[in-house]
């Protein structure tokens, strides 16, 4: 796909069918990094096409060939943040030196917290340009000097899932201590939870989480659907004047925090049931008056939540969104900018934001920036069932994590134009 920008219509406002989402990108780059780990005694199973796993896929595979030169060996992760901090801690544990390096953004993306952890853990690692920041310098093949290791929770959960996800690993295994409050909690109960699948046992007591050396057992761990991509069906269904579509494959009982939707949609008007061919989920006449939404554990659905509100007109306020200021880009900016234009805004109050939609109205053609965010192209792309005609500029970004959106939606009834 190019970045030529998308015009998006839904003539019908009617949706109505089946839609078989990639599995989760958040599962299968904590898989990836268990099975290389386990050296090939985990097997996975319905890796997710986003091209944040095909650049977690290919960066393990250049590591694992690193010894054969002896050369440096950069690696390239471009904007996949997941695998900027995976990748952190992994490389430390193959022989051979690295530069991990990524986009001009993923570079100003900070990873101190976590280089920091390493270090005390016994990483030699640097930094190429400004400290505290990638691209980064590893020298694999690390000698283990201290086992217990503090760090914040409340900046980014894939700081402590970075860490986990190697501790088995590691000589003296590793008593992670979390320091104040722990955001997107579900994220850290994943990987546990699929390091328990591949036969890693942990205790956790207090704020400390403690894993011992172990080995992996054969399995085969099988990546759920992406709960992230249904939160934008959720979108769609809400904004339709008649709407039901079946995700294939979903359960009631997930790994992923995003899961939270099927809760916040009830509020929306949009019921949820599992059945045996998957989810289905439907618009009803009844919804909520909730204000307050606290987005702590499941930030990724700020988006769609702020879009839909702002689009039917409903003020409502969220708080547990300071994390979405060090993503893809700052994304409580954006969002303010992009929903502006149809005059809605978000006014701070603390870490508390009140989203106001006194002045909104409802144009004919809006073009909404994606700012290489692939959750902003799929958070506004909905309101193409409200609005005549949306333009989406720069919509390849949602290749990041879920590259069949544009085709699923014209599957269900969008028109789209170049």
């Amino acid at each position: 796909m190019s970045s030529t920008p998308l015009t998006l219509r839904h003539p019908s406002k009617v949706i109505q069918g089946t839609v078989q989402l990639t599995g989760s990108k958040s599962e299968s780059n904590r898989a990836l990094i268990i099975q290389a780990l386990s050296r090939g005694t985990v097997n996975v199973e319905n890796l997710s096409a986003a091209a944040d796993t095909v650049i977690m896929n290919k960066a393990l595979t250049l590591a694992d060939t690193s010894n054969e030169t002896g050369a440096t060996v950069t690696v390239d992760i471009g904007p996949a943040g997941t695998a900027m901090r995976f990748l952190t801690s992994y490389l430390n544990l193959v022989e051979g030196n690295f530069i991990l390096t990524g986009t001009e953004r993923m570079q100003q993306r900070p990873i101190g917290i976590l280089v920091d952890a390493l270090k005390t853990l016994g990483a030699d690692i640097g930094y190429e340009k400004k400290d505290g920041f990638p691209p980064l310098k590893i020298a694999g093949g690390m000698t283990q000097k201290k086992q217990r290791v503090r760090i914040t929770g409340n900046v980014s959960s894939q700081y402590l899932s970075s860490l986990l996800l190697i501790a088995a690993s590691l000589n003296q295994g590793l008593a992670l201590e979390i320091e104040g409050e722990l955001t997107s909690r579900p994220y850290v109960i994943m990987t546990l939870d699929m390091l328990q699948e591949a036969g890693i046992g942990h205790t956790w007591t207090d704020n400390t989480i403690e894993i011992a050396p172990q080995e992996f057992k054969p399995t085969t761990i099988y990546v759920e659907p992406d709960w992230s991509a249904a939160s934008y069906w959720y979108a769609i269904v809400a904004l339709s004047e008649k709407g039901e579509v079946v995700l294939p494959g979903l359960k009631a009982h997930s790994l992923q925090g995003d899961i939270a939707i099927v809760d916040i949609m009830t509020h929306f008007g949009v019921a949820s049931s599992f059945q045996e061919d998957g989810l289905h989920i439907a618009k009803v006449n009844s919804g909520s008056d909730k204000v307050l939404f606290d987005f702590k554990a499941c930030p990724d659905l700020a988006q769609t939540i702020v879009a839909l509100t702002a689009a039917i007109r409903r003020d409502i306020s969220i708080t547990g969104v300071e994390t979405l200021k060090i993503k893809e880009t700052d994304r409580l900016t954006a969002l303010k900018k992009e929903i502006e234009k149809f005059g809605t805004t978000i006014v701070a109050d603390g870490e508390t934001y009140h989203i106001k939609t006194k002045e909104a109205y409802t144009p004919k053609q809006i073009t909404f920036d994606t700012y290489e965010d692939h959750r902003m192209a799929m958070a506004f792309a909905p309101l193409a069932m409200v609005f005549n005609e949306v333009t989406i500029n720069d919509p390849v970004v949602v290749e990041k994590s879920y590259p069949d959106f544009w085709e699923h939606l014209q599957q269900q009834g969008f028109t789209i134009k170049q």
